[in-house]
């Protein structure tokens, strides 16, 4: 697809215009195919969708019909029919008939969906040139959907993919956008945009977005799903990295950069979605120490990324370094959610590449991972989540430096960026809160946070005392009885200090001691989000 001076808006607003008319959405692919497909297709199996289709359409053959009744039929196109053959056109790939597409497109046309790149026409077939999607999500501002262009995915393309090719919404993609923060902010930069899904997201909360890639194909695309969704607020620049944006500063960046660890060779292919150029994590070095240039004080950045475990030193103190190489003072909040072999790492992208498995050209593939792994010593690589803020102009307190290993940390949560803000909204109210301030404050217990107990047969006291959190990151944490008191003493009305006196009676304890023991604890409940301070 390529889009130029020819693609007009008034094409895609046409096209924006039939898929609406056609309700293609999320809820109506999911009812012509049903739950199972669904599924396979999330793990990039087509045929059982395929199969559901075919069985009904065979189920609905009509008839035949005469006279004003057929001219009636044929004047209207069932919308679950259109849906229909657009899924089986974009989403998986099979060609249509071309008179089937115009019917389905009817504002847009045979030729403007021609001209517009999405298809090409032979012999009376119509093939699809793109994947064209719906995509629903929840975010603060509420439910929304849209509808997302990119490149035909390996599903469709049964073989490896071209080195410019643009990648739609993945999981990748959907992780980013859970973890972004969506506070009201004035500019946000999408540092690599792709498809431009992030800035779309970003859109919503932003008065305007810069969105920047080094692809000219992912710019065209990008600015293509805008148009199509009725987003106006996105600029968007070519260029690499940070030099598009030199010398500006946005309230917040967001990027899931192209870091995947790739074999400097000629013969290994460099996906431009997922590869930025550099030997090793040094793409993500580049953006942890220079993203604070290009943020406003308070400004935050999140980013997905993979660093490198290397023989004598910990993956996490590399990340460290980097941010300490930071000519800006930034807080810092690290999730490693897996780590992976080189082995493993190396057949997880190759495969993502469309390359097979048990084929000379993964054999040849698997050896130059495995090779440039060997030469740098590396021992393993770590993927997760990353945010930065950088610290006030006048910083009153030390820098939040948090690194943490939490495996799955998406399995049980929605809404992590609600989560993430409020994190960093506690840091800074423990760092405004000394210990006789804490002690004066009330709290109360967060509203997705459970107790549970646990009781020996016959025991009146409970064997172990466990709090756990059902959003953000799904934590628990043990309580002994004095801190299991606290919490469940914090409703708002009574300050810590008084909790801790009469839990301190009750106990026989010293105050004092008691103190000691349980404030630091508090701070780190508060910082997780298990209680909430009112004061």
């Amino acid at each position: 697809m390529q889009l130029n001076s020819e693609v007009t808006d008034t094409l895609i607003d046409r096209l924006a215009a039939d898929l609406e008319t056609s309700d293609f959405s999320v809820g109506t692919l999911s009812e012509l195919w049903g739950e199972r497909a669904e599924q396979a297709l999330h793990r990039g199996e087509r045929v059982p969708a395929l199969r559901a289709l075919a069985a009904r359409q065979a189920a609905q053959a009509p008839e035949p019909a005469s006279g004003s009744e057929s001219e009636s039929m044929s004047a209207s196109v069932d919308t679950a029919e259109t849906a229909a053959t657009l899924a089986s056109l974009f989403l998986l790939g099979v060609p249509v008939d071309a008179s089937a597409l115009a019917a389905s497109l009817p504002t847009l046309g045979l030729d403007g969906a021609v001209e517009l790149g999405l298809v090409s026409v032979d012999d009376g077939r119509a093939r699809a040139r793109v994947d064209l999607r719906p995509y629903s999500f929840v975010d603060t501002a509420g439910a929304g959907s849209w509808w997302i262009v990119s490149d035909l995915g390996e599903m469709v393309l049964e073989g490896a993919l071209t080195t410019d090719h643009v990648l739609g919404v993945g999981g990748a993609s959907l992780t980013l956008s859970g973890l972004m923060v969506s506070r009201p902010v004035g500019r946000v930069l999408d540092l690599g945009t792709g498809c431009g899904i992030q800035a779309l997201h970003a859109a919503r909360h932003a008065e305007h977005v810069v969105a920047t890639d080094i692809s000219p194909r992912a710019l065209e695309i990008a600015a293509l799903n805008a148009r199509l969704n009725g987003v106006h607020n996105i600029e968007f620049r070519l260029g690499d990295m940070f030099e598009p944006v030199e010398g500006e500063r946005f309230d917040q960046i967001v990027t899931n950069p192209p870091f995947v660890i790739t074999p400097r060779r000629s013969d290994v292919p460099a996906y431009e979605y997922r590869d930025g150029g550099r030997i090793g994590d040094g793409i993500m070095r580049e953006v942890v120490t220079g993203v604070g240039r290009h943020l406003n004080p308070g400004g935050i950045a999140q980013m997905l990324g993979n660093w490198e475990y290397r023989s004598g030193e910990d993956g996490l103190d590399r990340v460290r370094g980097w941010v300490r190489a930071s000519d800006t003072l930034l807080d810092v909040w690290l999730i490693e959610r897996e780590r992976q072999d080189p082995a493993a790492y190396a057949e997880t992208w190759i495969r993502d590449g469309g390359t097979r498995s048990a084929t000379p050209d993964f054999d040849r593939l698997y050896n130059a991972w495995l090779d440039d792994f060997a030469e740098r010593g590396v021992e393993s690589v770590g993927f997760g989540y990353l945010t930065l803020r950088r610290a006030p102009a006048a910083p009153t307190a030390e820098p939040l430096r948090r690194f943490e290993r939490l495996p799955d940390a998406l399995a049980a949560s929605s809404g992590l960026g609600t989560h993430i803000a409020a994190v960093l909204d506690a840091h800074d109210w423990i760092a405004a809160h000394d210990d006789d301030a804490l002690w004066r404050a009330t709290l109360q217990v967060a509203p997705d946070v459970t107790e549970e107990r646990n009781y020996w047969p016959g025991n009146d006291d409970p064997s172990t005392i466990t709090l756990k959190q059902g959003g953000g990151f799904a934590r628990t944490v043990k309580l002994d009885t004095a801190l299991a008191a606290l919490v469940g003493a914090s409703d708002g009305e009574l300050p810590v200090g008084v909790i801790v006196e009469a839990i301190a009676q009750l106990l026989e304890a010293d105050v004092p001691a008691l103190r000691q023991e349980l404030l630091p604890r508090v701070r780190q409940l508060i910082l997780d989000g298990f209680v909430q301070p009112l004061t």
